[in-house]
């Protein structure tokens, strides 16, 4: 079967018959990977039925000369599984972060939070002298922490230019902040 065929047929027509075969071939595999990946049956069902929705809306984005089209489904798969690991560990952390405790914390030491203070102002000050799309997908990753595909989906740009922006973004701070220091 030529899966890049069938992906390619999906992305130029909508090609409904084309998508079927793609999804009942690679749909019971996704979640048999997830199963074993440690993934609940309903998880595992979801992540499947959004790769494959994936599938059906990212066709176009498909490139047969940088990837086989069943390593470019499973990456999408991988992703949204790990997206999905993200988004129940934030959700665990906003739960444990309400509940309150039973003995009031220890006031921090005034140097402390003057400090924290100080690299606050230090960072953003440093975010600020980054271009305009550095900046962006900083602070989409690390202060909304979305994921690098979520970024790109949402910036309408290729993953790879994300992470690309975000490691020269990482550069450029670093060297802002020894300039600083």
């Amino acid at each position: 079967m030529d899966w890049a065929d069938l992906i390619g047929r999906v992305a130029s027509d909508g090609d409904r018959e084309a998508f079927k075969r793609l999804f009942e071939h690679f749909a019971p595999r996704i979640k048999g990977l997830m199963l074993k990946a440690g993934c609940s049956p309903d998880e595992a069902e979801e992540i499947a039925q959004n790769t494959m929705i994936a599938v059906w809306r990212k066709a176009h984005q498909f490139d047969p000369g940088t990837a086989g089209a069943p390593a470019w489904i499973f990456t999408i798969a991988r992703n949204l599984r790990i997206d999905s690991f993200r988004r129940r560990a934030r959700a665990d952390r906003l739960q444990a972060g309400s509940e309150l405790p039973d003995e009031p914390d220890q006031a921090e030491a005034v140097d402390v939070l003057i400090s924290r203070g100080q690299d606050a102002a230090r960072i953003s000050s440093a975010i600020k002298q980054l271009s305009a799309e550095q900046s962006m997908v900083v602070r989409m990753s690390f202060i909304e922490e979305r994921a690098h595909p979520e970024i790109a989906s949402a910036l309408g740009i290729p993953l790879g230019t994300v992470k690309s922006r975000i490691r020269l973004a990482m550069n450029r701070l670093r060297d802002i902040l020894d300039e600083d220091a």
